[in-house]
């Protein structure tokens, strides 16, 4: 019974990590991207993603608790997984402890990045342009960004193998192949879309 419990539980943190967690970061990348055609271009944006209807019930139900289950329990799966990259150092037992610990930065970074925009729109603050602006003005600030932005996405990308994987979708060493490709291309689009919106704020 125990065994059936934590099967479930790791697919289900697999599929959130996925859907909707993965596909909202890929839609937020995107939207900050808009920073690169101008503070105006941006603002539309942000404002139209803040006006959707039900926005606090799509962000609670489709965002922070899919967030929050996947966040504690891959805590759980980080400190309790045997790493064995000392004894083997194989690509795949690389990637199996970065993606341990690019999400713990993730997490560090998420949780930081709420505090800094969305509790402080629910406290009265605008989320534009210049709050962005005036946020990575810092240089340390800039560089927590860069790191965090890059960690989540490699956690993305890296989670996506697994996903694949674990879900039956790449079963064959042949498929499972070319899905490490695809997920590298992932992470160098996203993380080309990421960086150009970080540095439009600069």
């Amino acid at each position: 019974m125990a065994d059936n419990r934590e099967f479930f539980y790791r697919r289900l943190h697999s599929l959130l990590g996925v859907i909707p967690v993965g596909l909202f970061m890929t839609q937020h990348l995107v939207v900050n991207h808009f920073a690169t055609k101008g503070e105006e271009a941006f603002n539309q944006a942000a404002g139209f993603m803040a006006s959707l209807p039900f926005v606090l019930v799509l962000e609670t139900f489709i965002i922070f608790l899919p967030l929050l289950f996947h966040a504690i329990y891959g805590l759980y799966i980080a400190f309790t997984a045997k790493n064995n990259v000392g004894r083997y150092g194989y690509f795949r037992n690389w990637m199996f402890v970065l993606q341990r610990w690019s999400g713990v930065v993730t997490l560090i970074f998420v949780a930081w990045h709420v505090w800094e925009t969305r509790v402080q729109a629910a406290l009265g603050a605008e989320v534009n342009f210049q709050m962005m602006e005036n946020i990575l003005g810092n240089p340390f600030m800039l560089v927590f960004y860069i790191v965090g932005v890059l960690a989540a996405i490699f956690h993305f990308a890296n989670g996506l193998w697994s996903f694949c994987v674990s879900w039956g979708i790449a079963v064959s060493p042949r498929s499972q192949q070319i899905v490490t490709y695809a997920t590298l291309f992932v992470f160098f689009a996203l993380s080309i879309i990421g960086l150009r919106a970080i540095f439009a704020f600069v």
